[in-house]
């Protein structure tokens, strides 16, 4: 039976999520990747157990990942069954509809039926009565968005979420939401969206810059760009790399002469800041204040605690921060 940590509260930094009373740990945990059937149950274990003992409280899922769909939450479910789950109110737990999770008309987008039958499965998957936080995953334009946000008013009134976010939304959108959500007193806390050195979709959008005019909070997924901001890119694609083994998000074209070689100057950065290029990476997403938290995804225990340390040194100078940019630009 898993004991958690007595000094885990320690060393990791929390902040609120936008304007409500909700902290998250800068570092989160998302179970994209890692967590479905084709995956060892003690490694699974292993992770999670080294995440909560350092202090990450945030585990974030989805209903449709895996692979297959559904399994990433089953087999979360398992765990915190077995182990978890005298600490479940020590816990923020999420999930999201608005993929592909089954077939037809009704298991996919934004309309009320897709996302009240989502949360009944993805609880039931789990094991849970409540989510901490439901998002809706993407932008649906073939849906009202009041339908969208009234199916999520409705969710938090019957007690099976306690706060709301939207996922993949820009900033135009978030806004719009945002009224009809206030309107309907849903609390409405943190958008999660893609940002990284690499991407920064969300800074073209209107994303980042409503969310810190609305006091929403941010997390951020695919911080380290699916790997390629890590130290494993840095001599070529290695053998175990999801290039090889999945190829489904990332792909070797994404891999090109100019990125690796804009990855190795930024490792350079990097290793003048003392950080390895995965903790320099994080950092930069939470330089500013404006993300609450960042998602890192983990194969194996080891890369949650090298992740946690880039808490340690989040600023940068305006030096450091010019050079990113122009190297990003320079090899884009």
């Amino acid at each position: 039976m898993y004991f958690a940590m007595e000094d885990r509260y320690e060393q990791m930094r929390y902040a609120h999520c936008g304007s409500s009373g909700l902290k998250l740990p800068l570092v989160s945990l998302g179970l994209w990747h890692n967590f479905g059937d084709f995956s060892n149950l003690e490694t699974m274990k292993d992770i999670l157990f080294t995440a909560f003992d350092n202090g990450i409280t945030h585990f974030d899922l989805a209903n449709n990942y895996g692979p297959a769909p559904g399994s990433a939450e089953k087999n979360f479910g398992i765990i915190l069954k077995e182990e978890l789950s005298k600490y479940r109110d020590e816990m923020i737990i999420s999930s999201k509809a608005g993929y592909t999770m089954w077939e037809g008309p009704y298991g996919d987008w934004g309309s009320r039926k897709y996302l009240i039958a989502s949360i009944d499965q993805s609880l039931k998957r789990m094991g849970l009565e409540y989510v901490d936080i439901f998002y809706h995953h993407r932008m649906d334009k073939n849906t009202p968005l009041e339908e969208t946000c009234g199916a999520l008013a409705q969710i938090v009134s019957s007690g099976k979420a306690l706060y709301v976010g939207l996922s993949n939304y820009d900033g135009e959108t978030l806004k719009q939401a945002t009224k009809i959500l206030d309107e309907l007193k849903v609390p409405f806390i943190i958008n999660q969206n893609r940002y990284s050195i690499f991407d920064r979709t969300i800074e073209n959008n209107g994303l980042k810059d409503m969310a810190a005019k609305l006091k929403k909070g941010i997390i951020s997924f695919s911080p380290l760009a699916q790997g390629l901001l890590t130290d494993r890119y840095l001599n070529g694609i290695p053998s175990d790399s999801r290039i090889v083994t999945d190829g489904r998000f990332l792909k070797e074209d994404n891999l090109t002469t100019k990125k690796m070689e804009a990855i190795s100057k930024l490792n350079d950065i990097a290793k003048e800041r003392d950080q390895s290029l995965a903790q320099m990476a994080l950092a930069w997403v939470l330089r500013d204040g404006i993300v609450t938290s960042v998602l890192i995804g983990a194969s194996k225990s080891s890369q949650v605690l090298d992740n946690i340390a880039a808490i340690n040194k989040v600023c940068f100078s305006e030096e450091e921060l010019k050079k990113i940019d122009e190297i990003v630009k320079e090899y884009e």
